[in-house]
């Protein structure tokens, strides 16, 4: 019965993956192809996976693919809340319930996120992990596409990792790091069953002494709209107006950055929109 499940996990993804013009995805539809959908290696990119580890799920070679892995391929096929419970089946697991962190996009999410093709666009989940970024976000921030597991967290990123290419003062540091914790202990409090989301919070108190202070002390907060430095390895400090939209039902956040118009910033923006469109067809 697991074999069978495994191959037809593998042809689920393989059907879906037909399907879907890699226009539908952002992605150049250009050169010689031999199906209309999307190639193997433009699955495991959108999906943040190895394209041998795709290939291995179709043939029916992997079994038992994580949570994250099936929510990421159905993400990256944008599957129907339908389709994406059959595949998580297929794949052994529950498909996530109310009581576990929202990741599935929903279709209107998608389209805007389609529509905002010269705008620096990101969508994270309620832990401000993050779930999609179009190509000129990508050019701004960082190419996130290699980030796996807790280095997509942007909580994480900030307290443990290498941080973001944001500049900070001492104050604008304080405030941005208690509404990150604050956050991220409204999303505890809502999705208590959540065991990616425990397991996030006590590697971030058990390794950080500046969250575990924070978070111990009850540091209350809310990331919201704000006017940002970004310092640019190639164009150099761009100032943006960065604001943040929740999504009502799904607890997403769409993450936008603009520019005044007729500044050198919005000139800068435009170049690195250019930047990653280039990398992307690349």
């Amino acid at each position: 019965m697991v074999g069978m499940a495994t191959a037809e996990f593998g042809r689920a993804v393989r059907r879906w993956r037909d399907r879907m013009p890699p226009g539908t995805a952002g992605l150049p539809a250009g050169g010689h192809r031999r199906a209309a959908g999307l190639r193997r290696e433009e699955l495991a990119l959108l999906a943040g996976i190895s394209v041998d580890y795709v290939t291995r799920l179709e043939q029916g070679r992997a079994a038992h693919p994580s949570t994250q892995v099936v929510e990421a391929l159905a993400r990256a096929l944008r599957l129907s809340e339908t389709e994406r419970a059959h595949l998580f089946r297929l794949a052994g697991l529950a498909p996530p319930g109310p009581e576990t962190v929202p990741t599935h996009l929903t279709p209107g999410v998608q389209r805007l996120l389609d529509r905002l093709t010269g705008t620096p666009a990101a969508v994270y989940d309620a832990t401000w992990t993050l779930l999609v970024a179009n190509p000129p976000y990508a050019a701004l921030m960082g190419d996130p596409s290699g980030w796996r597991g807790h280095q997509r967290n942007g909580v994480w990123r900030h307290f443990l990792g290498p941080g973001t290419r944001a500049r900070h003062t001492p104050d604008s540091r304080r405030a941005f790091e208690a509404a990150l914790v604050g956050d991220l202990r409204a999303a505890a409090a809502r999705y208590p069953s959540d065991r990616s989301l425990r397991r996030l919070v006590a590697e971030l108190r058990a390794d950080s002494d500046r969250f575990a202070e924070l978070w111990d002390s009850g540091a209350v907060g809310h990331h919201d709209a704000a006017r940002k430095t970004i310092d640019h390895p190639h164009v150099g400090a761009v100032t943006l107006d960065c604001d943040v939209l929740t999504v009502a039902g799904s607890d997403l956040r769409i993450m936008l950055y603009t520019a005044e118009p007729g500044t050198e910033d919005a000139e800068r923006l435009a170049l690195l929109t250019v930047l990653g469109t280039q990398s992307l067809v690349g």
